[in-house]
């Protein structure tokens, strides 16, 4: 049983297919009709004073490897980054100094 050979082809019967030219359509010809019809832009819009600032990066090495997830408010996670970006701590440490003033205030009370 023999194979056929796929590159024993006639390339002459082979053709580029030829394009049709179409008319381009004139832009403000497109934007009048979507206007009419109600249809509107998918430009984006500008909302960059909307946008709060993106919080810059805190990177220590400070030896923890703990993890510990708490649910909070927006409000109260703003108020605690806030709070360790203006002391210059990182989240562990705030929470470790947070935790002694706890200990130390109702040891004493």
């Amino acid at each position: 049983m023999s194979r056929a050979n796929p590159l024993d082809l006639a390339l002459d019967d082979f053709a580029p297919r030829v394009r049709e030219e179409k008319p381009r359509v004139d832009r403000e010809t497109v934007a009048q009709v979507a206007k009419e019809n109600g249809f509107v832009s998918r430009d984006a819009k500008k909302v960059e004073a909307a946008m709060p600032s993106p919080r810059r990066q805190r990177r220590f090495t400070t030896g923890r490897n703990q993890q510990i997830n708490i649910k909070a408010t927006a409000e109260t996670v703003a108020r605690f980054n806030a709070l360790a970006d203006e002391l210059n701590l990182p989240a562990g440490a705030l929470l470790e100094r947070a935790v002694q003033i706890l200990e130390e205030k109702f040891k004493r009370g």
